[in-house]
């Protein structure tokens, strides 16, 4: 055989290699999932043409569309091919798309179905999706430019923009508007804000935007997809292209009217330009060129109804609609055991917002801090989720305890009441632990979950059996020197301490004076944690750390549980206590800026470092006016 004709006979088997590997492909491929799709725009200018698209990804035959008696059918269908085929680590993959395109024009202004179409492949027929497309109507500024003809889509769609000069780009051209999806609502009512820009030109891109600050509100932001792109939309008579800028869900904390302020924003517009003389080519080759206009974003304001009187002793501000469940594990424990109770609240609302509900343990019970999950997303709908909390408890003796019913009161949107959620009544059997009721050992836990738990101690003393001496008979310690030493020295040593130390004793005895001498010190340690967050650079937990201390600070201080402190009784406390009108003003501001400022956006380090020293010199102020 020679070298040419073993050329040939090597080109023959790699041809044939190549179109076995491509009809393994297609074997293959038959067994992906089928898939028929629709497209269209989302709207569409009345007397304008528009396509409507099917895409199949396999062989097909006798497509099948519903009457369409609001459209006129133009054209159709056109149909293409397109095959790829890979190949990657030595795997064939291949794809085959199809596409039916119709030319379409509608009759009427509205909103109008297409119905799914059908298409058989092989012996299976396969419906795509419908569709909704909205008619607007035409452009005011091309109705009347083209009175006595027909306008293409692209001169309708920049409406009269071509008639401006690129330094002149008049503000109905382009503009920003702020819609509310509600102009009055409750007190922690959800409402959606969306800013959209509408623009008769293309728009290349965005710079030096700042969007109007949410003071007096908490804000949600909405993230919004990466590759959105721009509708049609009909205002004022005329055709838009518009774009979604930012979306964001607001929550009053105020009643009353609420201004929300203006902002701005630069955007970069592709413009036509004007030539003094025009050729005939002028009309197939336009020039065009990119112009920078500053946009002013209007404001607005929303009128927030305060929430009706009557509100339950369970209600904490929570506005919505939610649900409740509960559980507990487990029921029947040994005493040093971890009980768990664990509390869902799910619905639509402020959820993050949302206080925890307390629950009142038995007296014996040792309590731990409760572990809380959220988990939320926002959208054009609102804010929904759920947010769950574990609360950990160990019984330290034996016996039958009632864990009382739990109540959650929130205020319903939808019927303008409030309604209260229960959690059951928990009966729970605590045994005796080793070693008796209580067996002399500790418990420390850094978690709740008594998986975590560690118990250390010792519960049996060994008795010494060797190294005593013994006295002789008829020897007596009694009248003896040291006898007397060993009553008289004992005594006196009593009697010192007892009197260095019985100050002290009385000071411990009292609980609320020593936390109130402790109040200090924990808070600094606190600020301390607060103070290395915001070194971090973590916002969030800077401001959760802050919140604490303060709270912890004027329970401690005040002799309050922290569950009972509210903003209204922490006034009327320090204002019985003497505190200066503008001391208390202060704590009132620091407060109600760190409940603000977790969710607001675009608090800088530097709102963070004049909050952390306000919260230190206020705390240090309140030492030197409350002395105990």
């Amino acid at each position: 055989m020679t070298m040419w004709s073993m050329c040939i006979y090597v080109s023959k088997i790699k041809r044939k290699f190549m179109l076995a590997m491509l009809l393994v492909g297609c074997v293959f491929s038959s067994f992906s999932q089928v898939t028929f799709k629709a497209t269209a725009p989302n709207a569409v200018v009345l007397g304008e043409q528009f396509r409507l698209s099917y895409t199949l990804n396999d062989e097909g035959k006798d497509i099948r569309i519903a009457e369409l008696p609001d459209f006129e059918i133009l054209y159709g269908p056109s149909v293409s091919r397109s095959s790829n085929y890979s190949i990657v680590n030595g795997q064939m993959t291949s794809s085959v798309s199809n596409s039916f395109t119709y030319t379409l024009m509608a009759k009427k202004e509205g909103s109008f179905e297409i119905p799914p179409a059908s298409i058989k492949v092989g012996n299976s027929e396969y419906k795509s999706n419908g569709l909704t497309i909205k008619v607007l109507p035409q452009d005011r500024a091309a109705a009347n430019n083209n009175a006595g003809g027909g306008s293409s889509q692209g001169q309708s769609a920049q409406g009269g923009a071509s008639s401006s000069s690129s330094g002149n780009v008049s503000s109905d051209e382009i503009f920003v508007r702020m819609h509310t999806s509600k102009n009055s609502m409750y007190e922690n009512e959800g409402f959606l804000v969306t800013f959209k820009i509408y623009s008769l030109y293309d728009i290349v891109g965005f710079e030096n935007y700042k969007f109007p600050e949410f003071e007096g509100f908490i804000a949600q932001e909405i993230e919004l997809p990466e590759n959105r792109q721009m509708n049609l939309e009909n205002y004022n008579g005329r055709n838009y292209r518009t774009y979604v800028l930012k979306q964001t869900v607001l929550y009053p904390q105020r009643s009353g009217t609420i201004t929300i302020p203006s902002g701005k924003i630069e955007t970069v517009l592709r413009v036509r330009s004007q030539q003094r003389m025009r050729s005939i080519f002028d009309d197939f080759f336009d020039s065009y060129t990119n112009v920078k206009k500053a946009l002013i974003i209007n404001g607005g304001t929303v009128n927030v109804k305060p929430l009706p009187a009557g509100k339950p002793a369970s209600f904490s501000g929570a506005v919505g609609d939610y649900k409740m469940t509960s559980s507990i594990s487990p029921e029947n424990v040994k005493a040093n055991d971890a009980v768990t109770i664990k509390i869902d609240i799910s619905g639509n609302g402020n959820i993050k917002l949302i206080k925890n509900p307390e629950i009142v343990f038995p007296n014996d019970f040792e309590i731990y801090d409760p572990k809380v999950n959220l988990n939320i997303k926002t959208s054009t709908s609102g804010v929904s989720g759920n947010k769950s909390i574990e609360y950990l408890a160990i019984p330290r003796y034996a016996g039958d305890f009632t864990i009382p019913s739990v109540a959650f009161s929130y205020f319903d949107i939808k019927s303008g009441t409030y309604k209260t959620l229960s959690t059951p009544e928990y009966k729970l059997h605590v045994e005796k632990g080793a070693g008796g009721n209580n067996a002399g050992n500790q418990v420390y836990s850094n978690f709740s979950n008594k998986e975590d738990l560690k118990f250390v101690g010792k519960d049996i003393l060994y008795i010494k059996t060797d190294g005593f001496s013994f006295s002789k008979k008829d020897e007596y310690l009694f009248g003896k020197l040291s006898y007397i030493l060993w009553y008289i020295i004992p005594t006196l040593l009593f009697i010192i301490f007892f009197i260095a130390y019985r100050k002290q004793a009385r000071e411990n005895a009292n609980i609320a004076l020593v936390r109130t001498k402790k109040a200090n010190k924990v808070a600094s340690k606190r600020l301390k944690t607060a103070g290395k967050l915001l070194k971090e650079n973590k916002k969030e937990e800077f401001y959760d750390e802050v919140l604490k201390a303060l709270w912890g600070y004027l329970s401690d201080k005040l002799n309050i549980p922290v569950s009972s402190l509210t903003k209204d009784n922490v006034e009327a406390e320090l204002t019985k206590y003497g505190v200066e009108e503008s001391l208390i003003k202060e704590f009132m501001n620091i407060l109600n800026t760190c409940e603000f400022a977790r969710y607001a956006p675009g608090q800088g380090s530097d709102e963070m470092d004049k909050l952390y020293d306000s919260t230190v010199n206020a705390i240090d102020k309140m030492e030197n006016t409350i002395k105990k």
